[in-house]
């Protein structure tokens, strides 16, 4: 599960970068780099500016990938020596898809960015934001409950 989930978000991660740089000389020299609450966007900025998400994106997966390493330090609730062993792979699981979900965010920003740069769409629309948040904390729910059952 975690080397399809890594594979796949990485594979996405990689090819909207080079959809950027394929875009590159036809994107204009102001481009949308922040978005409101209804997805629409709110601040233009020069397009080199555009490089922050991949950047950001790929400092995201490297600390949480080593974080990911590292279940021990992690906080447990209920932390047992008999559940010890599912709690560190439960965590490490959460880690992981938390991480594969921000790479997934951070390839639709961009993409979505040079599409709204170039007139292909008009934003993020009105229910990324609402759809993003139930993902992650559904996800943070979804590993709370399994953390408090074992």
């Amino acid at each position: 599960m975690k080397k399809f989930l890594n594979a796949f978000s990485l594979l996405a991660f990689i090819f909207v970068i080079a959809f950027l740089f394929t875009q590159w000389d036809s994107l204009p020299e102001k481009v949308p780099v922040h978005y409101n609450e209804m997805g629409n966007v709110n601040r233009l900025g020069n397009k080199e500016e555009l490089f922050l998400l991949p950047l950001l994106g790929t400092i995201l997966w490297v600390v949480l990938t080593i974080l990911e390493k590292y279940p021990h330090l992690y906080n447990y609730l209920n932390l047992t020596n008999d559940n010890r062993v599912t709690q560190y792979k439960n965590g490490k699981l959460m880690v992981n898809v938390l991480k594969n979900e921000l790479v997934l965010l951070f390839s639709f920003l961009i993409l979505q960015s040079v599409r709204v740069a170039t007139g292909a769409a008009e934003g993020l629309g009105a229910a990324f934001g609402t759809i993003f948040l139930t993902v992650i904390f559904g996800n943070i729910l979804f590993f709370l409950i399994r953390i408090l059952r074992s």
